[in-house]
């Protein structure tokens, strides 16, 4: 049953072009206040930034945890805004590039499907502050696409 509520908002999503929905349905996505926005290459996810976030105050640095949650929740929103079927995505694996301490400010991440098949997809992600040109973390993530029940 919460298979086809989700597959619900996916659908409300894709017709009217808002995931927030979709996002916001993520407990995790919530916890972390990630957000969505336009970006000139498409969808990016942003994490404003808080306090709780933070893993190390001696730096301030945002905690690699979260950062790779951070990650995993941006490739999950490229693959469910740009993806042709009704399938959820199921995390097999993700590898992440820690490139410096995350500061403490908004982080922003984008995504790009390297490869959909009909059973595995592959998302490349990228997140940085700033200034995009000097990335915070990268990830590549695979994914498994199952139907619903």
């Amino acid at each position: 049953m919460a298979a086809t509520r989700f597959l619900d908002f996916l659908t409300q999503a894709r017709m009217s072009g808002d995931f927030e929905a979709v996002l916001q349905a993520i407990p995790y996505a919530r916890f972390l206040g990630l957000k969505l926005r336009s970006g000139p290459d498409g969808l990016w996810s942003v994490m404003p930034f808080s306090h709780r976030l933070v893993g190390n105050p001696m730096l301030p640095a945002i905690h690699g945890g979260v950062t790779g949650a951070f990650l995993e929740n941006a490739a999950i929103v490229t693959l469910i805004a740009e993806m042709d079927t009704p399938a959820l995505p199921k995390i097999i694996n993700i590898t992440i590039e820690y490139l410096r301490p995350g500061r403490p400010v908004d982080c922003y991440a984008s995504g790009v499907i390297t490869r959909q098949g009909r059973r595995v997809a592959n998302v490349r992600v990228e997140a940085w502050q700033e200034d995009r040109a000097h990335p915070i973390a990268l990830a590549s993530a695979h994914f498994l696409l199952t139907m619903p029940d």
